[in-house]
């Protein structure tokens, strides 16, 4: 009886034993499948999730702020990891960026023009995206027109840009041209009587903001264009001459419109913000900018702001639809030291492509360089001078090229300084010319 309990007691021993073993081994298990589990499923680290990218963006009015405030908000929602941290684009012409790429401060993203992209090439300073342009889909939703925006001469990418080809509007206050009973000018003669008689009755005639160099260098390609359809660009490619009859023409109209009063003293030293404010005032009657201006200028004169034709020359009647403006590489480009560069360029592409979309949404313009989804609609009707330029466009013979777009660096600085020297009453055509035909004589060398 003893041996049996004994015996019956061993077994029972074992049989917690075992059954103790199996329960451990089964939670062993089951912590190891669940280790597993959560490793599959969740980061390897949630500390390396956000990423501040540097960004170097206009910024200064609606037609900068709104597409670029649109864009950061539609990034939040499809790169929540992302977060950008601008830095506002000093309207100095890029001699800030400059000092960037020279210092070695280069933001991760910044906007660039041709000569910058130019510049910036020979310096190992801007990144080549032509994977980056395929892998996001960019080039397939890239307007057919485009291509001369997108590609640079040397067959890459090195910016995406938004806005298409551009065009440079000479806009006008109806109300005023009724008030005085001033007949739009279709012709140089009929300019000047215009300006005259605003002049009389304390109406600045053009404003403009000739702090900024590029929009001088438009003004005196507005008039080149009078003489000479291709106007800056044939200068640019070096195959023409301040001194060719066509540019000095224009040189020689330019000086003749300053002395006539055509501007406000002190030009050269208005900024954008100052120009647009007497021409939106009503104190000036004339206004010179990008057709980017349509929808500041409906907001503010409403059914008063439209755009005319530049004035012809006698003689010169075939170049009235000869524009300033056009097109060329530029836009939103990458800093190839960058510790997120492939990252940088996949936003860069994401931004470009979010500011076409709010650009047509809320800024009036379809002048961009991707196609927007059928789904996306204008928040209102186009403004009716968007509807004039686009019933027009058939109409433009030729496009020249902005200050920004143009090739030759060279040429560039050149061009900028001596158009914003002769918007001064005592440089004297023959100054400019000189000047500007050492530059293009060195270009050819």
């Amino acid at each position: 009886m003893k041996k049996l309990t004994a015996l019956l007691l061993i077994f029972t021993l074992l049989l917690f034993s075992v059954v103790g073993c199996s329960s451990d081994n089964s939670k062993t298990e089951e912590t190891t499948a669940a280790a597993v589990t959560t490793a599959e499923t969740q980061p390897e680290s949630t500390e390396a999730e956000m990423v501040t990218l540097k960004i170097y963006a206009q910024y200064s009015d609606d037609d900068t702020k709104i597409p670029y405030d649109y864009a950061v908000v539609e990034l939040a929602k499809d790169y929540p990891n992302v977060k950008l941290e601008l830095d506002i684009q000093a309207q100095d012409d890029g001699v800030k960026l400059q000092t960037y790429a020279a210092t070695g401060n280069l933001p991760d993203i910044f906007q660039v023009g041709l000569s910058q992209i130019e510049t910036f090439k020979e310096s190992g300073n801007i990144m080549i995206l032509d994977d980056a342009a395929k892998s996001t889909g960019f080039l397939d939703r890239a307007v057919p027109s485009a291509s001369n925006i997108i590609y640079n001469e040397d067959g890459h990418i090195y910016a995406f840009p938004y806005a298409g080809n551009e065009l440079v509007l000479w806009y006008y206050n109806k109300a005023l041209f009724e008030q005085y009973n001033v007949k739009v000018p279709e012709t140089y003669e009929e300019l000047l009587t215009a300006i005259n008689t605003f002049n009389e009755n304390d109406i600045i005639p053009m404003s403009i903001f000739a702090k900024e160099k590029w929009i001088t260098t438009a003004m005196y390609d507005v008039l080149a264009t009078r003489f000479d359809s291709d106007g800056i660009a044939k200068l640019d490619a070096g195959k023409g001459k301040a001194s060719d009859e066509a540019y000095a023409k224009a040189a020689e109209t330019l000086n003749e419109l300053v002395k006539a009063g055509m501007f406000a003293d002190g030009a050269t030293n208005t900024n954008y913000d100052q120009a647009a404010s007497l021409f939106y005032e009503g104190k000036a009657a004339m206004f010179l900018n990008g057709q980017w201006e349509i929808q500041a200028a409906t907001d503010k004169l409403g059914e008063n702001a439209d755009w005319m034709w530049y004035p012809v020359m006698p003689g010169y009647e075939n170049n009235k639809f000869a524009l300033s403006g056009g097109g060329a590489p530029g836009g939103y480009a990458v800093n190839p030291k960058s510790e997120h560069k492939e990252l940088a360029a996949e936003v860069a592409a994401y931004i470009s492509e979010k500011y076409c979309e709010a650009k047509y949404m809320y800024r009036g313009n379809p002048i961009l360089a991707v196609k927007v989804n059928e789904s996306i609609k204008p928040e209102t009707p186009f403004p009716a001078m968007m509807e004039k330029l686009d019933n027009e466009l058939s109409n433009i013979t030729s496009t020249t090229k902005f200050a920004w777009g143009l090739g030759n660096p060279l040429f560039k600085v050149a061009i900028e300084d001596q158009s914003q020297f002769l918007m001064t009453e005592d440089y004297t055509p023959a100054e400019f010319i000189e000047e500007l035909d050492k530059v293009i004589e060195r270009m050819n060398q």
